[in-house]
């Protein structure tokens, strides 16, 4: 089963709960990853004090938003089609504001304001409680422009609204930013330094969530495995923190114990991990407790050591292969996914073969796969001449598909007999009759609805499954319902 990601399907529109005294409407849509949905629920609870509700009608809103992904050209492409459409709804409503968030607004600046002239307000990720000011600006015909990138800010004072939420799973941001200066990524220079955030306001939202009825969190991070709090300041200061900081510091594996141990009923996913961060203590808290998914997301983009190097990962094909041995060594029932860039500068057949046959070993249930897509600023677009050609690279590319699918199949086929348990999280799409849900391993799985509801935790034995879901019937309630 893979997953490849179509950077031409339109962004997400989110709703959420409106307030009785607001009066004006917002529009706000969302593209790219986890982190931009993340921080959309942010910018709607700060307009949300500011008069605002939103609506899913283009064409009934005050303020338009686009949360941005600047991880690929065709991404951004995809954006500017759709600031286009924003801007031909203007037309029909003078008073009608646009605005670009996100890693895009970051990467372009003052360009969409002084060249393109598409939008009236540009707001980086680490500026969204400067919204309201910004508002102001635009009412009253100044440029309104913040893309300064912070050192501190996590939003952990801000209770975010949760947008087209369907009450049982939720994202809740651990950690901003990157210090992985991998070549091919523009994160460090949109969202700036990597800083975690305190630990107390994290178990706070949890608790708030799950008095709300909600029964699973993803613990959400450019880069989790690294978080790192130790009373403030940035991961890379930590030699500089007091010997009592120190001592008091909370790792990534010490918060996750935190959260299954506080919340026995409630189940725990994390993203996204970098390999050379994911420590053995991680693992043996994923061992060691049954509400956290078994299920970890761990990009590799590459199977040749000496592309690793170029890309400046911080780990080779063997350390790689390593990490993931011990990993089925302590959970055997684990789930891995990866992300995979084919086509880099200067791969060659041999450095591609690496990668299927890396792909081969680890057996991962599906992946993110791409061909190399050069990124303005980055440092392989200023070292790297973009040399592979683009029939090499779509060719590539479908070769590490088809691996992909024949590996992710047979990892769908284990489960065919076995009874799984799975979270409930809506009606299934292909009928109005099946429920929906994940099982442990991240796995989409479809079951007669039954008398069961939303939110329920309930056991279902595998009868079938195709390339991307396992079909069952439902046997009874996990242990984990309440």
């Amino acid at each position: 089963m893979e997953k490849v990601i179509d950077e031409n399907k339109q962004g997400t529109s989110l709703q959420l709960e409106q307030k009785q005294d607001n009066t004006k409407k917002l529009f706000i849509e969302s593209y790219g990853c986890q982190m931009n949905f993340s921080d959309s629920e942010i910018v709607a609870s700060i307009l949300s004090n500011e008069g605002y509700n939103t609506t899913d009608k283009l064409e009934e809103a005050d303020l338009v938003l686009v949360n941005t992904c600047s991880i690929r050209d065709k991404a951004e492409q995809t954006v500017r089609k759709r600031l286009n459409q924003y801007n031909q709804m203007k037309t029909k409503n003078p008073g009608m504001k646009v605005g670009v968030l996100g890693c895009m607004a970051e990467r372009l600046k003052a360009k969409f304001l002084e060249e393109e002239k598409i939008v009236d307000m540009v707001v980086g990720p680490d500026a969204y409680k400067d919204l309201p000011n910004l508002l102001k600006d635009v009412e009253e015909g100044r440029d309104a422009i913040n893309v300064i990138l912070s050192k501190d800010e996590t939003y952990g004072d801000i209770s975010p609204v949760r947008l087209q939420s369907n009450g049982v799973t939720a994202f809740v941001s651990i950690t901003r930013g990157c210090d992985n200066m991998c070549t091919f990524c523009v994160v460090p220079f949109t969202r700036g330094r990597e800083r975690s955030r305190d630990p107390q306001s994290i178990i706070e939202e949890i608790t708030d969530l799950k008095q709300r009825g909600f029964k699973e969190i993803t613990l959400l991070g450019q880069n989790v495995d690294s978080y790192l709090w130790y009373g403030g300041g940035l991961k890379k200061d930590y030699e500089k923190a007091t010997e009592m900081q120190k001592a008091t510091a909370v790792d990534f594996a010490q918060l996750l114990e935190q959260c299954a141990t506080m919340f026995p009923k409630m189940r725990f996913r994390f993203s996204t991990s970098n390999p050379q961060d994911m420590h053995i203590e991680v693992i043996e808290v994923i061992a060691r407790h049954e509400n956290i998914c078994k299920y970890i997301h761990l990009p590799v983009q590459s199977g040749s050591t000496r592309i690793l190097q170029e890309m400046n990962r911080q780990h080779t094909r063997e350390e790689y292969i390593a990490l993931v041995d011990k990993i089925y060594e302590l959970i055997p029932e684990i789930s891995l996914s990866q992300d995979m860039i084919t086509g880099f500068p200067t791969e060659t057949e041999e450095d591609h073969q690496d990668t299927l046959s890396l792909m081969k070993h680890v057996r991962y249930d599906f992946g993110y796969m791409f061909a190399y897509s050069e990124r303005p600023g980055t440092l392989a677009a200023r070292k790297l001449e973009d040399d592979v050609p683009e029939e090499t690279k779509k060719r590539r590319l479908t070769e590490i598909i088809d691996v992909q699918r024949e590996i992710g199949l047979e990892r769908m086929q284990r489960f065919l007999g076995k009874t799984v348990e799975v979270l409930i999280e809506k009606t299934s799409k292909r009928s109005e009759v099946e429920w929906s849900g994940r099982n442990s391993q991240n796995t989409t799985v479809i079951f007669p609805k039954e008398n069961y509801n939303v939110g329920d935790f309930v056991m279902v034995e595998i009868t079938d499954c195709t390339s991307a879901t396992l079909i069952g019937k439902p046997v009874g309630y996990s242990s984990m319902q309440e």
